[in-house]
């Protein structure tokens, strides 16, 4: 197949351009030449050696859209040059956890661009079951944007968000933000935002947000206030900190629902009031990635325009600027998301 570029990250911290093979095609896989990538969460993460270090050195990248370069043999609903978004998340598709569209518990599951190379490079080979058509004419920088947005959809279902539900989301970086309108989207009110910083706070606010705090002595006060003094129906965790995951079980209202979101390091945990959570019969559920329904979902929201989406497309780095758009990504808070142009 020839080579191809990749940026490989050979150590944490430290990309390298690579002149790598292109990988080969299984029968029921195909080629996707890539357009964009964006940077996730958990990109930086890997970046950082907090999460997946072991798998390196590693092509990170799994936000991604493309077109069909290459179609396996056995492939028959997919077409060359087709541009297409793809799920990420690759299962056995027969066990117990595949048929229930959980495939992150399937036991042989692997992730593109986490377990397995991914899309910071020229060619991703992907399951043909896994490619996604996208709409023609939408444009590829909110391509790139729909496993983020599959993410959000997902928690929402997870979380039965319903209509007038009062709602906190603590974090108000990308995937906060994310969460923000996809709670407005399900008809939550109020949605309240906490983060230190004030301009994630403002573009929350933009987004669709009811208030934003960035006092974090009155994050508690600001949602009593907001709830009748009850408390939140809702506290999504979107940041990853054991002590906000505290926080979430404080700001519930008796009966109310902490959805585990962001992630943390493997070891750090969280006390759970036992008594309290079995008397007031309030629940948690662990949420992370899209899969399934909720890409194609995710698809259609962006492409009817049900995201603001301003603030995700700005800042877009070439492929041989990777080590440059990682370096800088903590001076720049007002980029709520960067993509790679790859192609």
């Amino acid at each position: 197949m020839g080579k191809m570029l990749a940026a490989v990250l050979v150590e944490p911290k430290r990309f390298e351009l690579q002149r790598v093979e292109i990988p080969s095609v299984g029968r029921d896989e195909v080629l996707i030449r890539v357009t964009r990538t964006g940077v996730c969460g958990t990109d930086v993460h890997i970046f950082n050696g907090h999460y997946a270090a072991d798998r390196l050195p590693l092509v990170p990248g799994h936000e991604f859209c493309g077109t069909v370069a290459v179609i396996g043999q056995d492939v028959r609903h997919l077409t060359e040059g087709q541009a297409v978004v793809a799920d990420i998340n690759i299962g056995c598709g027969t066990c117990y956890w595949c048929r229930r569209n959980e495939v992150l518990n399937c036991p042989t599951m692997t992730q593109i661009g986490i377990g397995r190379d991914g899309a910071f490079a020229e060619y991703v080979v992907v399951p043909a079951r896994l490619a996604i058509p996208v709409p023609e004419g939408m444009p590829a920088e909110l391509q790139v944007l729909v496993e983020p947005v599959a993410c959000v959809v997902r928690a929402a279902r997870k979380a039965r968000v319903g209509f007038g539900q009062s709602a906190v989301v603590l974090g108000a970086g990308p995937i906060g933000n994310l969460h923000v309108q996809m709670l407005r989207l399900c008809g939550a009110a109020p949605i309240i935002v906490a983060d230190l910083n004030r301009d994630r706070c403002r573009m929350a606010l933009e987004a669709g947000a009811d208030a934003a705090v960035s006092d974090p002595s009155q994050v508690k006060a600001d949602v009593l206030a907001r709830t009748g003094g009850r408390g939140a129906d809702l506290v999504i965790e979107s940041v990853g900190s054991p002590r906000l995951y505290a926080l979430a079980f404080e700001l519930i209202r008796k009966g109310g629902h902490v959805a585990f979101f962001g992630i943390t390091g493997p070891a750090e945990t969280v006390p759970v009031d036992i008594l309290r959570t079995v008397l007031e019969e309030n629940s948690l559920k662990g949420s992370v990635a899209g899969m399934g329904e909720d890409m194609h979902d995710a698809l259609t929201l962006l492409a009817h325009g049900r995201f603001h989406t301003g603030a995700f497309t700005g800042a877009t780095y070439a492929l041989d600027e990777i080590q440059t758009a990682f370096d800088t990504l903590g001076e720049r808070p007002s980029d709520l998301k960067t993509q790679i142009r790859i192609a």
